[in-house]
Parts: structure tokens; sequence; C-alpha cells
């Protein structure tokens, strides 16, 4: 298996359709793509963010699901956000992969928005930066390159964890430290202190374009909000009306990325992810001439990359805990 180019083409289906945001643009908050329902009640801050990623159909999708049924904060205040708006105007079903980002990464760049480095991404997380701020608690929907099983990614620290395992869905979590490329929203500011009570967590929904993958973002946006009493368990029975009990989860500790070195990266198998590698010191692939080898016994492959660049990541190693 040769390192992967780009093309913006995929193997997999595009099973969901771009819906059309722009009747959310003006919003209400000065902030264009984002509105806040206020309760005019004492509580937290919410947000449920889509579309960091602009190929990534789920979330927005889960947003107008949240948008048409109403769904309004019984306490605090709601707010809505679609984040890289200008990369997913670029979505194009015949080319899908192309439309993640326009200049960079919108999830590398929550470490750097003080400096002097410009581009579309940076612009647009400057702008948002004012109303993300103000959020207690976030949830970030999100989708994979792969068809992998559903994951709650919550971070490195114990508060990020718990609040995961208290969310309860989807099955799986993932404690992790991010990607040496830059942080991450779900990273940014308070979400990641230890001391601070605000808290975050970020969804991968399923593959990109798979249409399972909707489903899984509207119910852990519906969860997520009764989790933190900002709806009312009569409003999950009438958005959710056919979800069975999630089942009991499963925690995966990453002990490290492979971040990639240099520009020849390629896997020695077609992994999609979740594979569970039984004896340490198997061969998995390469990096130039550099072997890469699992670190231990029963090592769990998560959410390997088709595009493997020089300094992103490659694959995460973890175990179940």
């Amino acid at each position: 298996m040769t390192a992967a180019v780009n093309t913006g083409e995929s193997p997999y289906a595009v099973e969901l359709t771009a819906i059309d945001i722009t009747p959310y643009r003006k919003g209400n908050t000065g902030v264009d793509y984002i509105t806040t329902f206020d309760s005019g009640r004492s509580g937290p801050h919410v947000m449920v963010a889509a579309i960091v990623h602009g190929n990534e159909l789920c979330g927005p999708l889960a947003l107008d699901f949240l948008f048409r049924r109403e769904v309004r904060p019984r306490q605090g205040k709601l707010s809505l956000a679609f984040m890289n708006v200008a990369a997913f105007e670029t979505f194009d079903p015949a080319r899908p992969e192309s439309s993640r980002y326009v200049d960079e990464d919108f999830n590398r760049v929550w470490g750097v928005l003080d400096g002097d480095r410009d581009s579309v991404e940076l612009r647009r997380a400057r702008e948002v930066r004012p109303v993300v701020d103000t959020v207690d608690y976030l949830l970030d929907l999100h989708s994979m390159q792969h068809p992998t099983v559903p994951l709650a990614l919550c971070g490195p620290t114990a508060k990020g964890r718990a609040f995961a395992r208290r969310l309860g869905f989807p099955q799986h979590v993932m404690a992790d430290q991010g990607h040496a490329a830059g942080r991450r929203l779900r990273d940014y500011g308070m979400f990641a202190d230890e001391a601070s009570p605000r808290n975050a967590v970020l969804v991968e929904c399923g593959q990109h374009w798979e249409a399972s993958s909707r489903k899984v973002a509207c119910e852990s946006a519906v969860r997520f909000l009764r989790m933190l009493d900002v709806i009312a368990t009569d409003d999950v029975q009438r958005l959710l009306p056919d979800a069975p009990p999630p089942p009991a989860q499963k925690v995966i500790e990453v002990t490290g990325p492979v971040t990639i070195k240099t520009d020849s990266f390629r896997f020695a198998a077609d992994y999609v992810g979740m594979e569970v590698v039984a004896a340490a010191g198997t061969l998995i692939g390469w990096d130039g001439d550099e072997e890469v080898r699992t670190p231990y016994d029963e090592c769990v492959l998560v959410m390997p990359s088709r595009g493997c660049r020089k300094g992103t990541t490659a694959v995460r190693f973890g175990r179940y805990v």
C-alpha cells in the first residue's frame, strides 16, 4: 500500500446530502452561523458545534434537526454553531474529501489564535472565539474517514473522561492527548484545564457520508442536552422515539499518536480502525525507511488516516482499560 494522495475522491459512497445552511447565517449573536437561545433562567451555556471540517455532513444535519424541531433550553443558554462554513460551502459529492478545509485544519488552530499567522480557518476561529469563550459545555460533532464504530473523544483529563462516561453515548470512549499538529477545539482553553468546571466532548459519529452517522449525531446531541438538563426527559422521548438504551461503554486509552516524520508514510495493510493487534512489535507500516510497530500486546489501532502527510497523525495506538 503506497502513501495516500488526496485527489478529493473516496472509496466510500456519499449517502448523505449536504444541506443548505444559509437560512441559519444571520443567527442572533453578531457572529454569522451561530444562534443562541436564552431560556431566561440561570444555568450553563451549552454549545453544539458542527462542520469544524467541511466534508463532515452529519453535524450540520444534526443542527438542522434541532432547529426544525424547535429545541429550546429549559435553563441557561443553548448555542448551535456552524464552524468552518467556507470549507463546507465547497463540498462536492463527486470529490467529497477535498472540502475538509480551505487553507488548514480548523481543528488544529486553537493554540495559535493570538499569533501572527493568517488563514481562512484562523480568521473564522478568531471570529467565533468570543462566543466559544462564554461556553460552559461543548459537544463537537465530527465523522471519520473509514467505516468505524462511533467514538466519544474525551481528551487527556480525568474530568473529560468522567464527562464522556456521564454522557453514556456512544459505546466507545477514547481518552487521548490530541495531535502534534495543533490543538483541537475540544481542548481549547478551560475545556482542557482540569481545575475548571468547563468541559467538552468530541463525538466521531461514523464514516463521513454513511447514513447512520446522521442518526448518531442527532442522538449524541439530544443525549448531551438531556445530560445537562437543557431539555427534559419528555423531549428525549419526542426527539428519539425509537432509540434503544445505550449499551455499556468501553474506554480506550490512547498512549500516543504516530506522527508522520517523512513524505512517504505507508501502512502495511488497509486498516480502517479499531483493529486489535495481538502481539507487541507487529509491523503496521513504514515512515520512510523506518518501521512502525505496535508498542504492546492487544494494541488498538484508532482512526488510521488515508491522508498520510508529514506532521499529521497516521494512527493512534490505544488499549482498552
